[in-house]
């Protein structure tokens, strides 16, 4: 006889808010090693530029805020309907290490905090370029973007969103290879022989009792590969128990913006890929319905309220659609839980730091399979939408989309008015296969909205 947590639960009230609070802290775990590392990342480009350290803006505090807040922002833009998270933004690194190492002009002598300022104003703008794209597929209609973003494409971006990070997770996991297994063991024992509620919270476990691990391999001796203790405490007693996240009000200039604003042509196209993973994770076509031009506008509102306030831009979490995978719960509320839990987190700094000393073998082990899910997800969507990779147009496309996707690992940089724009590998290979898909004879894809239809008449039961 099967139980509630054998088949995939669109409507997570029928677990009773405590599961879905469970639930809800599960996706804030999942999403928040690779969050608070993109502050963390940032804060060192300045320091390390400029030899001072940030008090404003750009902190894990005020980016747990903006990645809580940016969530609510998204589902309010999507209707409630859309179970995506948002977090920090990997793509934008390379423009806040350019600016942070700008010595010319007004940012001669600027301060440190002045130059993330200006900084966050051109993600502002960025997010604004999202608005733009948003209403142009409005203007057009869905089904004429989409002939340009077929199967053949977003199938093997998804399998790129997945496959590029895995080289993230086993960098991770090399940290205490033991402790990595472990986790990943966990994880993989409560997914598959787990019952009832265990069954459906298989990353929470293998966080929650793998840290319990660490903690007394810690006390007894024990450290990594390297030398390093496997936990440290240090960032928990400096911290306060409750205080206000240090919100930075944006700056505007020419130079920041011509930096960080083109950056959104590359995050526009992970957007899509993402949308395509869930979609293909939940059995729902939400590029159809609520519709991509709304997912983008609350990518896009998200992203410009991070940077206005001084935090780093949103996207789409990969690692959150590795969790919908597993626990096949797809309610949007859990996320929303998940959302408000990040936003509580970012006025207590204690709290903060204390799930900030998560081993980074731990999420390493759970990478593994997070990541890894999100390229199946790809090969599924290929599959179900019945590509067949035997025409040699096909193939090429594919072939350039994995070349391009895995093959360009710190992307590809160029100059434009005298700075210097990134486009990640990804932002390439979603670029590759859209031109290829547009010139390459044979394109008979038509977007059907019939499952969105479904979509519908499924959301309005719920």
């Amino acid at each position: 006889m099967k139980s509630n947590y054998d088949h995939a639960i669109y409507d997570a009230r029928t677990l009773g808010i405590p599961r879905m609070l469970i639930l809800g802290i599960q996706h804030m775990f999942a999403m928040f090693g690779a969050t608070i590392l993109v502050p963390i990342l940032v804060m060192g480009f300045f320091k390390d530029a400029c030899g001072e350290t940030l008090t404003q803006g750009l902190t894990v505090a005020v980016t747990l805020f903006c990645a809580g807040f940016g969530t609510l922002i998204f589902h309010l833009c999507s209707r409630m309907q859309v179970p995506a998270f948002l977090g920090s933004s990997f793509a934008f690194l390379g423009g806040f290490y350019t600016i942070a190492n700008l010595k010319t002009g007004i940012y001669e002598t600027m301060s440190v905090n002045d130059k993330a300022a200006y900084a966050c104003g051109g993600i502002v703008i960025a997010g604004l370029v999202y608005l733009a794209m948003a209403l142009i597929i409005k203007t057009v209609g869905i089904a004429k973007v989409m002939r340009f973003l077929p199967p053949v494409v977003t199938g093997p971006m998804i399998i790129c969103i997945g496959l590029s990070l895995s080289s993230v997770a086993v960098a991770n996991s090399a940290v205490n290879w033991p402790l990595s297994i472990a986790a990943l063991l966990t994880v993989i024992v409560f997914n598959i022989w787990g019952r009832g509620l265990f069954k459906i919270i298989p990353i929470l476990m293998g966080v929650v009792l793998l840290y319990i691990v660490a903690v007394i391999l810690n006390y007894l001796g024990y450290t990594n590969a390297d030398g390093s203790s496997i936990i440290n405490y240090a960032p928990i007693a400096s911290e306060s128990w409750l205080g206000f996240p240090p919100f930075q009000m944006c700056k505007f200039d020419i130079t920041a913006i011509l930096v960080m604003a083109p950056i959104a042509a590359a995050t526009m196209m992970e957007h899509i890929g993402d949308m395509s993973a869930i979609s293909a994770t939940v059995g729902k076509n939400y590029i159809a319905s609520p519709g991509l031009h709304r997912t983008l506008l609350g990518d896009g509102l998200a992203t410009s309220f991070a940077g206005f306030i001084g935090g780093p831009a949103n996207t789409t979490y990969g690692e959150n659609t590795g969790v919908l995978a597993l626990s096949r719960v797809y309610d949007p509320r859990v996320i929303r839980i998940a959302a408000l839990f990040a936003i509580g987190l970012s006025f207590i700094p204690k709290f903060s730091a204390i799930i900030s000393t998560m081993p980074t073998a731990i999420i390493g082990g759970i990478s593994f399979i997070l990541y890894g899910m999100i390229s199946a997800i790809g090969v599924r969507n290929i599959v179900d939408n019945k590509v067949d990779l035997s025409k040699s147009r096909n193939l090429i496309i594919a072939a350039i989309i994995f070349v391009c996707g895995l093959g360009f690992k710190d992307g590809f940089t160029f100059t434009v008015f005298g700075t210097s724009i990134t486009l990640t590998s990804l932002a390439i290979a979603a670029i590759a296969g859209i031109v290829l898909n547009a010139v390459l004879p044979g394109n008979k894809y038509t977007f059907q909205m019939a499952m969105a239809e479904n979509s519908e008449e499924t959301n309005k039961g719920n």
